[in-house]
């Protein structure tokens, strides 16, 4: 699967919780942030950008 870089605005205090979670659970944040959009409920549109 082909990855795309996502850039997103966060608080320094946000970050640095990101920093520790991943940590605890020995992973890296873009692992981490991957599980928690893998545990989003799906969209009740099968594909809303295509219109």
């Amino acid at each position: 699967m082909r990855k795309i870089p996502l850039s997103i605005r966060i608080s320094p205090r946000r970050k640095y919780k990101l920093q520790l979670l991943a940590a605890e659970a020995d992973k890296s944040i873009t692992q981490l942030i991957e599980d928690l959009i893998d545990n989003l409920p799906e969209p009740k549109k099968p594909n809303i950008i295509e219109g």
